[in-house]
C-alpha cells in the first residue's frame, strides 16, 4: 500500500487519485469517524483553502464526507494555512483541514490536517485514513469528478460545487477572527505609520489579508500578486520568484518587501537595498531580538541540515548554538518541543515560534521582523549584519546501490579528510536522495573554488566504488 501522507499532508495533481472527489469524500468521512471514536461524540471540523480552481470542489467533497459520518464542518473559505490552524485551536475545533499545495503550480493540490494544538495530524491517524481510502478504492466504481490538466487556459469543473450551499457570511467571520488575532494580539503595540512596504501575495491565500493587515497598522502598501483567477497562484510571483519584489522595493524606496507562498505559511523578505533575506537570515534577525530580550529559550535556534553554515557561525559568535534536524518543518517542530527552544525554521522562510503558534505562519513572521526593526530602530540590512552566507556547491552522483558511506572505507576516508580540511570554516553534508538513485555531496566553505574542488574529489571516489554502470 503506497503511503499517501507525506511530511506535509497529501499532495498530487487535482482530479487524479488520491485528489479525486470520491477519495476526498472518503478521507473526510474517515477523519470524522476516527475522531468520533476517540472523542465519543460527533467531531467539529473547520476547513479552508487557497485560491486554486480545484480547491472549492475538493473542500466541498471533504466536507461532504465529514457530514456523512455525523460530523459538523464549517468553512473559512479562502484563508491561509496557519489561519486554519489558529481556528482549529481557538474555536475550538477537533481538526483543521487546509486544501492547498503550498508553493506548487495551480494544477496540483493537497490536504493538510491539523490537530487542535496546531500540530499536524498524528501518523497513526494518517495511516488509518490511508487504509480506509485503499479499502474503499477497491470496492467502488465511482470515478473522479474532474479531469485535471496543466493547461493554464483550461477549467477544472465539478458539479459538486454548484449544489454546495455556502455560508459566506460565516466564512467571513472566521477569517476576521484570524485577522483580529494578528492585528490585536500579535501586533497589539506595533505601528507602521510612515512606513512603505511592498507585498507579493503570490495570487494565493494571503491576497486580501496581508495588504489589509499592514495597512491597518498604518503602513503604505504596494501589493501585487493580488488578482487570483484560480490558475495563477505562484505563477511567476511569490516566494519562489523574489526578483520582481527586489526591483519594486528599490523603486518605491520602501523599507521592506515581503513575499508569501501560495498558502502563506512562509515568507521571504527584501531589505531597502533590494537584497533578499531568506529563512536563515530571518532566523538570525529573530534570534538576536529574542536573545536581547532574554526570550531565546535554551540559547539555541533549531534549523535543518540545509541551513547555511553562516548561520551556525553567526550564532556561535554570539554564544548561541544551532541544532539541526532533517529537512521538513515537521522535524523542526519536533525538536523545538523536545528541547524547549523558542525559535526554529527552514531556509525556505518557514519559521516557527512555538510559544506563539506551532504552525509556521508567514504573516506572524512578517510581524516579528517588523517588530525587530521597530524595536531596534535599525533597517533590515543592519539587522542581518553578522550573518555571512557561505558559498555552497552541490554535486549529484548517480549510484547503483545505496550502501552506507561509512561502510565503504575509501569513501569514509575521503569524507573524513574533507571534514578535517573544512573544520571550523565550512561543512560537508553527504547523503542519498530519498527518491532517486543519487548520492548528494553538499559542501559549504569560504571559497567557491576550494569547495568545488573538494566536492569533485569526493564525487570521484563515490563514482569509483558506488557509481552506476
Amino acid at each position: 500500500m503506497k503511503k499517501l501522507f507525506g511530511t506535509d499532508g497529501i499532495r498530487d495533481v487535482a482530479g487524479r487519485f488520491p485528489l479525486d472527489r470520491e477519495t476526498m469524500r472518503v478521507a473526510g468521512r474517515s477523519l470524522a469517524e476516527h475522531l468520533a471514536g476517540h472523542l465519543n461524540r460527533a467531531p467539529r471540523v473547520v476547513t479552508g483553502r487557497d485560491t486554486r480552481q480545484s480547491g472549492e470542489w475538493i473542500e466541498a467533497a471533504f466536507a461532504e464526507g465529514v457530514r456523512a459520518a455525523g460530523g459538523a464542518c464549517e468553512s473559512a473559505g479562502v484563508i491561509t494555512t496557519p489561519g486554519v490552524a489558529y481556528l482549529a485551536r481557538t474555536l475550538p475545533a477537533d481538526a483543521g483541514v487546509v486544501v492547498s499545495a503550498s508553493h506548487n503550480p495551480y494544477a496540483d493540490n493537497g490536504i493538510k490536517i491539523f490537530a487542535p494544538t496546531g500540530r499536524k495530524l498524528d501518523d497513526a491517524t494518517e495511516r488509518l485514513i490511508e487504509a480506509d481510502i485503499y479499502e474503499t478504492q477497491g470496492s467502488t466504481t465511482a470515478g473522479p469528478a474532474v479531469v485535471a490538466t496543466t493547461d493554464f487556459g483550461a477549467r477544472i469543473f465539478s458539479p459538486l460545487v454548484e449544489g454546495h450551499a455556502r455560508n459566506e457570511q460565516g466564512a467571513a467571520k472566521l477569517r476576521q477572527r484570524y485577522m483580529d488575532y494578528l492585528a490585536d494580539e500579535i501586533a497589539s503595540d506595533l505601528r507602521l505609520d510612515g512606513w512603505q512596504m511592498v507585498v507579493d501575495c503570490a495570487n494565493g491565500a494571503a491576497w486580501q489579508i496581508a495588504p489589509e493587515l499592514f495597512r491597518h497598522l498604518g503602513a503604505e502598501v504596494e501589493a501585487f500578486g493580488v488578482a487570483p483567477n484560480g490558475r495563477n497562484i505562484n505563477f511567476e510571483c511569490g516566494s519562489l520568484y523574489v526578483e520582481r519584489l527586489c526591483e519594486k522595493v528599490v523603486g518605491a524606496g520602501a523599507q521592506l518587501g515581503v513575499a508569501f507562498d501560495g498558502d502563506a505559511d512562509r515568507a521571504l523578505f527584501v531589505d531597502a537595498r533590494g537584497q533578499i533575506v531568506d529563512g536563515d537570515a530571518t532566523l538570525w534577525v529573530l534570534a538576536q531580538m529574542l536573545d536581547n530580550g532574554g526570550r531565546l529559550a535554551a540559547d539555541c535556534v533549531v534549523a535543518t541540515v540545509m541551513s547555511n553554515i553562516g548561520l551556525e557561525l553567526a550564532l556561535e559568535a554570539r554564544g548561541l548554538s544551532l541544532v539541526r534536524t532533517d529537512v521538513g518543518d515537521k522535524y523542526v517542530l519536533e525538536e523545538l518541543l523536545r528541547g524547549g527552544a523558542s525559535l526554529g525554521g527552514e531556509q525556505s522562510g518557514h519559521i516557527i515560534l512555538p510559544q506563539i503558534s506551532l504552525a509556521g505562519d508567514g504573516l506572524l513572521t512578517a510581524l516579528s521582523i517588523l517588530r525587530a526593526m521597530r524595536e531596534s530602530g535599525k533597517a533590515l540590512h543592519e539587522l542581518t549584519a553578522g550573518f555571512v552566507r557561505y558559498p555552497q556547491v552541490l554535486v549529484n552522483v548517480p549510484v547503483r546501490v545505496k550502501r552506507p558511506f561509512r561502510e565503504v572505507a575509501a569513501i569514509d576516508a575521503q569524507a573524513r579528510h574533507t571534514e578535517e580540511l573544512l573544520s571550523g570554516r565550512g561543512r560537508l553534508l553527504l547523503r542519498y536522495s530519498g527518491t532517486e538513485p543519487l548520492a548528494r555531496v553538499m559542501i559549504e566553505g569560504p571559497g567557491q573554488d576550494e569547495i568545488e574542488s573538494l566536492a569533485e574529489n569526493l564525487a570521484v571516489v563515490i563514482r569509483e566504488y558506488l557509481g552506476s554502470e
